[in-house]
């Protein structure tokens, strides 16, 4: 056992003495590494059996010899190779080369052939083979990966004084359909250069503190936060982590591509060592603050001060610090302008919570900070379609990443068609402001095209514009319920696989389900009557609640959640906690996926997600993406069949029956637009807190939303009379043709029948016999909506 150790000792000592030549070139590393491989030094020193003169100790990093002279210069890097050699060949001698990284503390005396004894406590030929073995692999080993360091790292590594002349950023420019420029991500990089000493310093902790904690004390990279960064993306299994310093952002920023690589990774660790080395921590602090992009065209932390809240970056308080400390890591997501203020004020949260535990502050101050309202001065970006600008700005963060659309020059041609979309706008602001007796205080509307997934507008708010009404919050991509406009979804499920047909007999009358553990639910008609046997197109048409109901408990709610999916619902993820109710709208969901289903009924089963992008072309040109569906009409690929076509034509020949509805609606009401065939749904929520109509035609889908975005119930809308539905008549009479009718075409296996009366849609296998209802009796109960009824 000693004499193993003995040798291992030996060994390591060995390996420390041969490799111990970087230590000086690692502390003058900045100033000298492109000569980094002229400074490998080999010393030649025989060991043999002869009697003792000097002993090696193996705990010093070379050996222990009087210091009275100098060594002659090193040699060049080519004797290293021919050393190794000479060590390899001299193991069967049992010779040893020592390579000594300080030759200049070798006495002359022990040049002259000395005899230099290193105690290794004996061992076999075969244990000195091995061990001189895995020397010669290691020292052959570093050799090459230096050379390959050098040549793929240091080689081409970047001035560092290019910090003090900063590139400049490529704008990014949003254009519609047609050309006309809606917005320039970064016109100009908006930046007013300011010292350190003339920026709050709570801003400058709260960079720290969210950003780099460890600012001050680390050398250019934390290797904690690195290691941790690294768990925390492993275990989530996504990249939301990352543990790169200020310094690191500097250098990646202004030196470096984006590019997501090893070997850029490497040099910016390698730069990042040099610029500490070359730059105090607040010349590292002062370049950063100016150079970070805090949303759109705002570069530097005193624009940003100037823009946000009209004050200099020394006058900002600890909440306004915080709140743009926390900007950087997602500007598109947290600037105020953007579309989730709620999101901002809980990063600014974030940040006030780390200032705490980092001792910037006490609690006390945090809750002060917190409480507090910011005022924002108002944006004076010019922009058009603001809520769509902002919805394609994360779209193209989610496909090339922050730093591309900031930085990248991009140029994208978007699907919005800006005519269409002002048309929509002016005509929600229009009709929202003369329902404000009916306490409606927002509004929202989209267009799509069903078959290529388009988005022709995009109305996120009755004025983007107006913060005292949230006109920042985009409820096209807000969680709402959706109310009886969910209907058509359920009727499709049962007629698609249970065996319903338009002509199919549902009994309208009281009904009660027991729930174990729970309370009973009864259902009730928004009119409060009964309709006796009401066919399935009776029911749709008229936005009967209790047959809709019935259906769903026939078919189970799993199948109906299913198909939704399918078709575009993506929000019923707990199953759980939803009932028979959600056939009347009792699930939340946003109005892109209720546009993305009712586009598969328009065309005829095929899915196809809302896309808004046409195209992408990088700053030299390249398409980078191409929407082949929107602009080659190549579709396979994004579109799926989710629904039969005869089942969706049933579903609109029954949605476009001016007649079947005339009951619940008039005959005249806005759902009917003379000499267009149209397909369209209401939909009236609990206590009246949404309103919705969405209709369709082959060739667009429009979709309508009213309330209030604090969930305050309006006074009183009607469907059909008031609310979305003039509205959504508006927005369908820009886009129609009167001169080209609107029209569906009866797919193959659709048969028109003659049933009691009228004309009805069967599939060719589902023929029933005829059996017509009864007249439909009087009512038995009147009144007004019961709570979350729908209609």
């Amino acid at each position: 056992m000693s004499n193993w150790r003995s040798h291992w000792h030996n060994f390591l000592a060995k390996l420390l003495a041969r490799y111990w030549w970087c230590r000086q070139k690692l502390l003058i590393w900045g100033r000298d590494v492109s000569h980094l491989w002229q400074n490998l030094i080999f010393v030649e020193v025989t060991v043999t059996r002869v009697p003792q003169n000097v002993i090696y100790d193996s705990r010093a990093r070379a050996p222990q010899l009087p210091k009275t002279d100098t060594f002659k210069r090193p040699r060049p890097l080519a004797n290293a190779y021919r050393t190794l050699a000479r060590h390899w060949h001299s193991l069967w001698h049992r010779h040893t080369y020592l390579p000594v990284a300080h030759p200049e503390k070798i006495d002359r005396y022990y040049r002259r052939n000395l005899k230099v004894i290193v105690r290794s406590g004996g061992g076999s030929v075969a244990a000195q083979l091995f061990w001189g073995s895995v020397s010669f692999a290691l020292s052959f080993g570093i050799l090459f990966g230096g050379w390959w360091f050098y040549d793929h790292i240091i080689a081409d590594l970047p001035d560092i004084t290019q910090l003090s002349t900063a590139k400049q950023n490529m704008t990014t420019k949003i254009f519609d359909r047609n050309q006309h420029l809606l917005y320039e991500v970064y016109e100009d990089e908006n930046r007013t250069p300011v010292s350190l000493s003339r920026v709050s310093p709570d801003l400058v902790n709260a960079t720290m503190a969210i950003e780099d904690r460890t600012f001050r004390e680390h050398r250019g990279f934390d290797l904690k936060a690195i290691i941790r960064a690294f768990r925390a993306n492993q275990e989530s299994g996504t990249l939301s982590q990352g543990g790169s310093t200020i310094t690191q952002q500097l250098v990646k920023q202004r030196l470096l591509t984006s590019e997501k690589t090893f070997t850029r990774k490497i040099k910016e660790l390698i730069l990042a060592i040099l610029v500490e080395g070359n730059y105090t921590k607040d010349d590292i602090m002062e370049m950063y603050l100016n150079q970070v992009n805090y949303g759109g065209p705002v570069y530097g932390v005193e624009q940003a001060a100037i823009t946000f809240f009209g004050k200099n970056a020394a006058d900002l308080t600890l909440a306004e610090s915080a709140f743009l400390a926390g900007l950087p890591q997602a500007p598109s997501r947290y600037s105020p302008f953007a579309n989730d203020i709620e999101g901002s004020y809980r990063r600014r949260t974030e940040v006030l919570r780390r200032m705490r535990e980092d001792g910037y502050i006490t609690p006390a101050q945090e809750a002060s900070a917190n409480a507090e309202i910011l005022s924002f001065q108002d944006s004076q970006v010019n922009i058009q379609a603001p809520h769509f600008v902002m919805y394609v700005q994360q779209k193209l963060a989610d496909m090339y990443g922050q730093d591309m659309v900031n930085t990248g020059g991009l140029t994208v041609r978007t699907t919005l068609d800006l005519q269409v979309q002002n048309d929509a706008q002016r005509i929600v602001t229009d009709e929202v402001d003369s329902l404000a007796r009916l306490r409606v205080s927002n509004g929202a509307a989209m267009v799509t095209r069903p078959q290529t997934g388009e988005i022709l507008a995009m109305v996120g708010s009755r004025d983007y514009f107006d913060r005292d009404r949230g006109g920042q919050v985009n409820v096209c991509l807000r969680l709402r319920q959706p109310g009886s406009s969910i209907k058509p979804l359920n009727y499709a499920t049962a007629m698609e696989y249970f065996g319903y047909t338009p002509a199919t007999l549902i009994l309208d009358a009281p009904v009660t389900y027991a729930y174990k553990g729970g309370p009973s639910y009864s259902p009730k008609n928004y009119d409060g009557s009964y309709h006796g046997n009401v066919t399935l197109r009776s029911s749709l048409a008229n936005s009967y609640n209790i047959p809709a109901v019935k259906v769903l408990n026939d078919i189970g709610k799993d199948a109906f959640i299913d198909q939704a999916e399918k078709m575009g619902i993506t929000t019923w993820t707990d199953r759980s906690r939803l009932g028979l109710s959600l056939t009347l709208g009792g699930g939340d969901v946003y109005m892109i996926d209720m546009m993305e289903a009712y586009g598969t009924f328009a065309n005829y089963g095929l899915t196809v997600t809302p896309d808004p992008i046409l195209e992408v072309m990088d700053y030299q040109g390249n398409v980078i993406y191409r929407n082949a569906c929107a602009l080659d009409g190549e579709c396979a690929d994004r579109s799926r069949r989710t629904l039969s076509a005869a089942t969706s034509y049933q579903i609109a020949s029954i949605l476009s029956d001016n007649q079947a509805r005339t009951p619940a609606f008039g005959a005249n009401s806005v759902l009917h637009i003379p000499g267009q065939e149209v397909a369209v749904k209401t939909g009236t929520t609990n206590s009246l807190r949404d309103n919705w109509t969405f209709g369709y035609t082959r060739d667009y889908v429009v979709g309508v939303w009213v309330g209030n975005n604090d969930n305050r119930p309006m006074s009183y809308v009607a469907s059909g009379i008031t609310g979305a539905s003039p509205i959504w008549q508006k927005i369908f009479l820009t886009l129609l043709d009167p001169d080209n009718p609107s029209h569906f075409d009866i797919p193959s296996g659709i048969v028109a029948v003659d049933y009691c009366g009228r004309t009805e849609y069967f599939k060719e296998n589902q023929i029933p016999p005829i059996k017509c209802p009864a007249p439909p009796a009087p009512p038995e109960a009147e009144g007004k909506a019961h709570e979350g009824e729908s209609t």
